[in-house]
């Protein structure tokens, strides 16, 4: 059952995707369009899962589930990888890799694999001050509070000198 991201509670569980790219503004109408049918019909053992997206940075897709009326099972969850895995193949872009780093240059999201994220920190190309996107994250109160911080403030603290 398909409502508004911001209407879950704040314990919802949240999966992040990152693409390796900014979308178009054709492909996010088609990407919303697809999300609002596979939420809609997002199902656990035949019971309607109470989720919500959105998309952040036009690079983000956020799903959250509101896992105190029905939680995800595996079947569920496996239909939502695989949904994404279709987005891979749709529009040719990486949204599964957790080796990568998102971080902001200005207002502008860069986008680099880990081995070059912790290069660009011992060279000192980014700081303690870069704010960073934390996609590991569990649930909307993290995702509002400590999704996009100050890279000291991560996980990515530990290639920082």
């Amino acid at each position: 059952m398909l409502v508004d991201f911001n209407t879950l509670p704040e314990e919802s569980r949240v999966w992040i995707y990152q693409a390796n790219r900014s979308f178009t503004e054709d492909e996010l109408i088609e990407i919303k369009e697809k999300l609002d049918i596979f939420i809609e019909n997002w199902t656990a053992h035949g019971s309607d899962l109470q989720s919500g997206y959105t998309i952040e940075y036009k690079r983000f897709i956020v799903i959250a589930l509101n896992q105190s009326l029905s939680s995800a099972t595996g079947c569920s969850i496996d239909a939502s990888v695989h949904f994404i895995q279709q987005m891979e193949k749709d529009y040719n872009v990486d949204l599964m890799d957790k080796m990568n780093v998102s971080y902001k240059q200005g207002e502008y999201v860069a986008h680099k694999t880990l081995l070059d994220f912790k290069k660009m920190a011992k060279d000192k190309a980014v700081s303690k001050n870069t704010i960073v996107f934390n996609n590991l994250v569990t649930n909307i109160a993290e995702f509002k509070e400590n999704w996009e911080v100050p890279a000291s403030e991560s996980w990515h603290s530990r290639f920082l000198k």
